[in-house]
């Protein structure tokens, strides 16, 4: 179950909508301020994990990279959203998940940022069954797109044993 919560666990990405406030806001061509782009990034990280507590496989794909790689501890990453898509697909067939994160650090340089912090998950086997509960740390990069917005390209991630 651990793999298949790892598979999840800060899995895919949010954008759907129409942008981010931030990128809205600023004159055509202007580049955002840092404050702007963690505003961004934080925005991002909300409807991210929205879709995940949702099971929005639909809007966690819209918020990655076509590129995107998902390294867990354990596991052979995942490569590219169509994988992480089908991964998810697994978990939420199989769990009901309770996501929560805590981003310590968040740095932006130009079109890339990088964060890190901690996580739980509680998955709840949907035919029945003790829920598990994992913690640990994790690590992502995002990239800016042509029209300003932000998307996961990066994510990694450590389970501590679950209990």
């Amino acid at each position: 179950m651990r793999t298949y919560v790892a598979a999840l666990t800060i899995g895919a990405a949010i954008l759907a909508g129409a942008g981010t406030p931030a990128a809205q806001s600023r004159p055509a061509g202007a580049r955002p301020t840092v404050e702007q782009d963690l505003a961004a990034i934080t925005e991002f990280n909300r409807r991210y994990l929205k879709a995940i507590n949702d099971e929005d496989i639909a809007t966690l794909s819209s918020l990655t990279t076509d590129d995107h790689i998902m390294i867990a501890s354990g596991r052979a990453p995942l490569v590219g959203k169509a994988a992480n898509d089908e991964a998810n697909g697994r978990v939420f067939k199989q769990f009901d998940i309770v996501e929560t994160w805590t981003p310590v650090e968040t740095v932006v340089d130009g079109d890339l940022a990088y964060q890190r912090g901690t996580f739980t998950v509680e998955a709840t086997p949907r035919a029945g069954g003790p829920t598990a509960k994992t913690s640990g740390n994790f690590l992502r990069i995002y990239r800016r797109q042509p029209n300003g917005e932000w998307r996961m390209t990066r994510d990694m991630f450590n389970s501590a044993q679950a209990k």
